[in-house]
């Protein structure tokens, strides 16, 4: 079955840079990527590339290459799913938030919003394939609605489970260290894992392609990122014991880092690690372990999200209690808003609870980040409903340049790890800064002996 035409119904994080690269590497391949979300389309359609709404780096200059040549922004979500021949999922699957499983479970009524849709508009044969992180046997559900339209169309239902790390996502694509898709193991299964392991064989080595049954691949997302979501949590864990006995988590990380069994990966000590699927997906298998019963299996895993809790408020609280346990009406810096370097993604950032503890204690919060504006900003404290819009308006300042965020600042606080914070000119920002002055080192990417030797009051995590 060779693929002409495919649809992606959602544009954000996964689903645009995902079609992008497909199309870009493709060219016989017509990418339409659909969302009801019409600011956001128009955006991925600015004349200026720069605009469009996901920022990663080398990701401007692949959909500028293949836009309008086979790749395709549009509203008209029907349209697209009438004329693909298979249809990528990537919608957003958030922690429920109400109901049976608040708090732990997926949110799936925007899969089965996607599924019904399908089902009432295909007069063909569709590939329908997961690409949201989903629950394990959620493609059964989804199987569930479409072969029950009563219309004859026969559908096949992958999973293909993105591995992207926000901020490498074009290499991550471009370079991927697998690609994995489920499936059926019948004739018709396989036939339909072929056809979008061929679309990917256009640029992946056929090796790096695995097949599996569909339960297996949906589990191995939630495993994949359980597993690197333990390895911070873990050296963070040991970033406390390293302040409170005079080591240095970075020595630490390195000595175990070269055990060829551990390895060097994710093992940073941070403020703790946010993201859109890290905590999201670890209580996914929290829920489905206790949903099994296995309530052992799901206390392991939610204490990784715990220790994450911990190293946030623990990162606040140090701040208050260095300030001489009160930062009332004390303006704080954040340098670094977004979750991690490279994106203007949010979800789950540290800086988000880091800034609601110290908005609590009546500090003043002045934020400068290259990539996310005043608007992202406050739209996550307000999510929090910790307090009012209008008290974190008037309580929160987004500057556009990093120097005047920083004059007459108490503290900074550096919650992202953006390069540029290391190039700028510390003497500037300190001779500017009420004294003493205090930087407060999340990432621990600065160099402490020069802001020191300049007269900074340093504080770093682990050390």
């Amino acid at each position: 079955m060779v693929i002409r035409n495919i649809c992606c119904i959602g544009a954000g994080y996964v689903g645009g840079p995902t079609m992008a690269i497909i199309a870009y590497k493709c060219p016989d391949i017509k990418v339409t990527v659909v969302d009801v979300n019409e600011s956001r389309i128009k955006a991925w359609n600015d004349e200026d590339i720069s605009n469009i709404p996901i920022y990663e780096p080398g990701l401007e200059d692949i959909v500028a290459e293949a836009r309008g040549r086979n790749l395709f922004f549009s509203t008209n979500v029907e349209k697209a799913i009438d004329e693909a021949e298979m249809i990528f999922i990537s919608v957003n699957t958030p922690t429920k938030t109400y109901g049976l499983g608040k708090g732990k479970a997926a949110d799936l009524k925007y899969i089965e919003l996607c599924a019904r849709q399908i089902a009432s508009v295909a007069k063909t044969d569709k590939i329908v394939v997961e690409k949201s992180t989903l629950p394990v046997r959620t493609a059964e559900a989804i199987k569930s609605i479409l072969d029950n339209t009563g219309n004859g169309v026969k559908f096949q239902i992958l999973s293909n489970p993105e591995f992207l790390a926000e901020g490498t996502a074009v290499q991550d694509l471009l370079n991927p260290d697998r690609v994995l898709i489920g499936g059926e193991t019948d004739e018709d299964g396989s036939t339909a894992i072929n056809a979008l392991v061929n679309v990917y064989a256009n640029w992946v080595n056929r090796d790096k392609i695995l097949t599996t049954n569909v339960w297996s691949s949906e589990l191995s997302k939630l495993t994949a990122n359980a597993f690197l979501a333990q390895r911070v949590s873990s050296i963070n864990a040991m970033s406390e014991l390293c302040e409170k006995t005079g080591a240095d988590v970075n020595e630490v990380a390195k000595a175990i880092g070269m055990d060829s069994r551990i390895g060097s990966k994710f093992l940073k000590a941070s403020v703790g690690f946010g993201g859109s699927c890290f905590q999201k997906d670890i209580l996914n298998l929290v829920y489905i372990a206790k949903s099994y019963g296995l309530n052992e299996v799901a206390d392991y895993w939610e204490q990784v999200i715990i220790m994450n809790d911990h190293q946030k408020r623990r990162f606040a609280s140090n701040i208050v209690k260095t300030l001489y346990n009160t930062v009332s009406g004390k303006k704080i810096v954040f340098l670094g808003w977004a979750f991690k370097k490279d994106t203007n993604d949010t979800r789950e950032s540290a800086a988000i609870y880091v800034a609601d503890d110290l908005l609590n204690e009546e500090a003043n919060i002045a934020v400068y980040d290259p990539k996310v504006n005043e608007q992202k900003v406050l739209a996550d404290l307000d999510y929090l409903g910790t307090r009012s819009s209008e008290i974190n308006e008037e309580r929160v300042l987004v500057s556009e340049n990093p120097y005047e965020a920083c004059k007459d600042a108490y503290a900074i606080a550096v919650l992202t790890e953006w390069d540029e914070f290391k190039t700028y000119d510390w003497q500037r920002i300190y001779d500017n800064m009420k004294k003493p002055a205090f930087v407060f080192d999340g990432r621990n990417i600065l160099d402490g002996e020069e802001l020191r030797r300049i007269g900074f009051v340093f504080k770093s995590v682990g050390r």
